[in-house]
């Protein structure tokens, strides 16, 4: 049997636009799904307003959902280690 030469491992390279690397500030999400993915919008409310504006809107496949549910799971566990739980009120509005 030959050795056969393993291709070198590559290392996938991201990159992010100024304005994306900024961010967007988000109070409130709201999820929804069909059978072949999952729909986030990322809302901000703006205190006393009766109208609200999504910020971004995320369109992805049920794994990738699964494994970013995963992801925010492991760190928010992380965080509480560290920080302390978060405790959430039954009088913060009800936003997710």
């Amino acid at each position: 049997m030959a050795d056969t030469p393993k291709p070198p491992d590559m290392q996938l390279q991201i990159q992010i636009d100024e304005d994306v690397a900024n961010g967007q500030y988000a109070n409130m999400a709201l999820v929804n799904h069909t059978d072949t993915e999952f729909t986030l919008d990322f809302i901000y409310v703006q205190p006393q307003q009766l109208r609200a504006k999504v910020r971004s809107r995320i369109i992805t496949s049920p794994k990738h959902m699964k494994r970013l549910m995963l992801a925010m799971q492991d760190n928010l566990n992380r965080y509480e280690a560290k920080y302390g739980a978060i405790v959430l009120r039954e009088d913060d509005g009800g936003m997710h």
